[in-house]
């Protein structure tokens, strides 16, 4: 599997590995194309992703389907107002033998899904923070690693709707990209229900390994990238922030908080397996535009001027570009 010549030669085998996965999800995903290549890229990246759209529109199946084709082990959490942290970490119990015996919860396993986080009070949400960053949780002063790779994919509902939490900050910032999840057009609509409501279900094969993934997201890094690219990238972040010495005039006016370095780390990584995606050996600038909105857009945070002006984050980003 890594017994390859070259780097040059790995990333071309990586490229099409993507074009597999992205055939066999296809049997099962009908459009969301933008949706399904990005959570590829964040996978690659070994970063985690947060899915946003109201019900309905498939984001659990894509997290589901993406998993199966990954042959990595697969736990859904369905985060209600009642979770408690111990139901994600696990907790102690007594065993027959009156010791006490650690019992995992479902975090222990490659991909996540965290169904409608928004759902759950910030106590629960926050036993995710650990597990995130460091790939590893702490339960009753015992660290306990969790399995490599390690991703969670998180669902959420528009935060207008009732009955949700916002996420803090420092929940956001650990999300690589924030996907948004959008209806299918009217003819991709039409092939949903026709696949839908007709009976019979598609065989998915495995097309890539847990190992294979780890092999692939250590070559990623190894991708050389060029100081201006860095620091395009950096400057773009710094753009964000207003009321510091490099802020876009945008961003003075219409933004209450910008975004941190992690944005810059995630914007190079990102461009890296994009630039990998389209068979370039190096990324460019272009590379950091394609991933810049889904990087930035939960981590600057508008002020009311914005909102009254209609300036949205998007568009707001858009401008930065």
């Amino acid at each position: 599997m890594t017994n390859y010549t070259s780097d040059a030669e790995a990333l071309q085998a990586l490229k099409n590995k993507v074009e597999l996965l992205k055939f066999e999800i296809q049997k099962v995903m009908v459009g969301q194309d933008d949706a399904v290549r990005n959570v590829l890229i964040a996978i690659l990246g070994n970063g985690h992703c947060l899915l946003v759209g109201v019900p309905g529109l498939a984001k659990t199946l894509l997290v589901n389907t993406v998993s199966r084709v990954l042959g990595l082990s697969f736990n859904r959490i369905q985060f209600t107002p009642d979770l408690m942290p111990s139901d994600i970490v696990g907790s102690e119990i007594l065993d027959e033998s009156r010791q006490f015996k650690f019992v995992k919860g479902p975090l222990f396993s490659n991909i996540i899904l965290a169904d409608e986080i928004n759902r759950t009070p910030p106590k629960t949400q926050s036993a995710l923070l650990e597990a995130m960053q460091e790939r590893r949780v702490t339960a009753a002063g015992t660290t306990y690693q969790l399995p490599s790779p390690f991703f969670v994919l998180a669902t959420q509902n528009p935060i207008e709707q009732e009955g949700t939490y916002p996420l803090p900050e420092a929940q956001l910032d650990r999300f690589m990209f924030n996907i948004w999840v959008d209806y299918p057009k009217l003819e991709e609509e039409i092939a949903i229900v026709r696949q839908t409501t007709s009976g019979g279900s598609a065989q998915l094969n495995t097309i890539i390994t847990a190992e294979e993934i780890e092999f692939y997201q250590q070559l990623i890094r190894k991708m050389p990238i060029t100081d201006h690219v860095i620091e395009y990238a950096v400057k773009l972040v710094s753009k964000t922030r207003p009321g510091r010495e490099h802020a876009d005039q945008l961003a003075n006016q219409y933004l209450s908080w910008g975004a941190g370095p992690r944005a810059s780390q995630y914007l190079i990584v990102a461009a890296k397996v994009n630039a990998a995606l389209n068979g370039k050996y190096s990324p460019d600038i272009e590379d950091v535009k394609a991933v810049a909105v889904n990087i930035l857009r939960h981590r600057i945070v508008r002020n009311y001027k914005a909102e009254a002006d209609g300036y949205s984050v998007e568009k707001i980003i858009e401008s930065l570009l």
